[in-house]
């Protein structure tokens, strides 16, 4: 099966273009990548939240939201599958969480179980974390799914011999990267033999996007920082 890592841009707040984002990696997906993954909170972005929930409850989406059935179309029409990081309202809770959407259906939804996505020392009990970490199956094949933080703060709650896809949020230099894209594939490489990660590109604050595909804690492919593209792998 073929997986793509979309390290494309998005704008924290926008969801517009950042959905248009998504429309224009999935054109240049099709027919070279059955699943296209982003980033964490690609949708609205990292920095979109100002926690104070009565204003952040607006930047939440649900899974049931026009907002969503929008991305629902944009699979369905593109006939690629979408996995995107993303800020969920659910009643009165937001979560960091992950969307697999698969023909033109949501599959899986993952929260995330970390708690680094937010500023826990100024949050509220409306900001959530999960708890559910197992695996998923897609189109016949076991994938389990990991957001930024996860790997670092609960290893072992990701032990895993399914596909790990890994969508992060980090804007380390690029100088920095060349360091840390080893220590961010040995950590992956504890708990799956096998993970995709993908992060964003964004301007303010500035992150330098690139993708990553580990095997058994090395680097076996990648795209490199600031390149709008997608890392197409067999998986």
């Amino acid at each position: 099966m073929k997986i793509g890592l979309a390290a494309y841009e998005y704008r924290n707040n926008d969801i517009a273009f950042n959905i248009s984002q998504m429309e224009a990696a999935a054109r240049q997906a099709r027919g070279k990548a059955k699943l296209l993954c982003f980033g964490e909170t690609f949708l609205q972005g990292f920095d979109s939240l100002c926690w104070d929930f009565e204003r952040d409850r607006k930047v939440g989406v649900s899974q049931t939201s026009d907002c969503m059935k929008r991305i629902r179309a944009v699979s369905a029409e593109s006939g690629v599958d979408l996995l995107f990081g993303y800020i969920e309202l659910e009643g009165e809770r937001l979560y960091s969480s992950c969307a697999v959407i698969a023909g033109g259906e949501i599959l899986h939804n993952y929260r995330r179980v970390s708690v680094g996505w937010k500023e826990h020392w100024k949050t509220d009990a409306h900001y959530c974390e999960g708890t559910d970490t197992s695996s998923f199956l897609y189109r016949g094949r076991r994938i389990k799914l990991a957001l930024c933080g996860d790997l670092w703060d609960m290893p072992d709650r990701f032990r895993t011999e399914d596909l790990l896809i890994w969508p992060v949020y980090v804007s380390f230099t690029p100088e920095e990267w060349e360091l840390e894209r080893l220590e961010y594939a040995e950590q992956a490489g504890r708990v799956a033999d096998r993970t995709l990660m993908v992060n964003a590109i964004t301007k303010e604050p500035k992150a330098h996007g690139g993708a990553f595909d580990f095997v058994r804690g090395r680097v076996n492919g990648q795209l490199p920082c600031d390149r709008e593209d997608i890392l197409v792998v067999e998986a």
